[in-house]
């Protein structure tokens, strides 16, 4: 196996020191704040010594097969909410109802896996009831922001030849903007309903829970003619967990410990970025 390291602000010495637990063959300097040591051991005792002092050292250590890279897949696809953006856009409108710490630690169990999804967002949206529709646009406009390394991961996948695939538990107001923003090749998301300008508190349609985060980027691979295991799926809470199982590579950004456990890849401390570093 190959071990990459990396770190926004890790130093070649500890880059360098984690390495050296693994007994590699060879270390490539892959840039500044990056190195791939190749030919190392993959035991657990090796995993966890590594794991362990990346952690400390605030670097994240990906075990991959030697050989893999960019070419290897055709498309990203990617959660939206803290994962791409910032924000978990419900909780921000919310905030417009004074509601923030309600909804925010609905969203946090379900994150976590210990809420059913489908059943968390209605009981999420039914507390916007009656919100002028307006606050969306604000929550756009003042707090939507996109994460570390997103704009550069989605330049280095398109330079590469990817389709973008935005696949969200959130809402389309949000994932429409973000796909004339970013340039995004599709995007699936929950439509929330709107009367006479004022959130309903209800969501139109079928929910984009687990299973459909699944069964859409089964859908758009099927779309593109590749096989899923040409997908790589970012994603940080449970819902995504699905879609990731699917993938060829799976992504971990700032995500919760039961996701983190699943993925191929997880960037704890590196931008979106990190993901060009690991396929370098």
């Amino acid at each position: 196996m190959n071990l990459v390291l990396q770190g926004p602000t890790a130093q070649a010495h500890v880059l360098h020191g984690i390495a050296a637990v693994a007994n590699p063959a060879r270390i490539v300097e892959l840039h500044a704040n990056a190195i791939r040591a190749e030919g190392v051991e993959h035991t657990d005792p090796v995993r966890e010594a590594v794991a362990m002092l990346a952690e400390a050292s605030k670097v994240d250590a990906t075990f991959i097969a030697p050989g893999l890279t960019r070419g290897d897949f055709k498309l990203v696809a990617m959660d939206m909410d803290s994962t791409l953006i910032t924000i978990e856009c419900i909780d921000e409108i919310a905030d417009m109802q004074g509601l923030k710490p309600q909804v925010a630690e609905i969203t946090e169990a379900a994150m976590r896996g210990e809420l059913d999804f489908a059943a968390s967002l209605t009981r999420r949206v039914a507390l916007l009831a009656g919100l002028d529709a307006t606050a969306l646009q604000r929550v756009y406009d003042e707090r939507l922001q996109i994460s570390m390394g997103g704009e550069a991961m989605l330049r280095g996948v398109k330079e590469a030849g990817f389709k973008t695939l935005l696949v969200s538990g959130g809402f389309t107001f949000f994932t429409d903007r973000l796909k004339d923003r970013l340039g995004l090749d599709y995007t699936h998301a929950n439509v929330l309903e709107i009367e006479d300008g004022k959130l309903t508190g209800r969501v139109v349609g079928g929910i984009v829970d687990a299973e459909e985060k699944k069964r859409t980027v089964e859908r758009v691979c099927g779309q593109l003619g590749i096989p899923t295991s040409q997908a790589i799926v970012m994603g940080d809470g449970a819902n995504d967990l699905k879609m990731m199982g699917i993938a060829g590579l799976s992504v971990a950004f700032r995500a919760k410990p039961v996701v983190r456990a699943q993925a191929s890849v997880a960037l704890n401390f590196s931008g979106l970025d990190g993901l060009l570093t690991v396929l370098a």
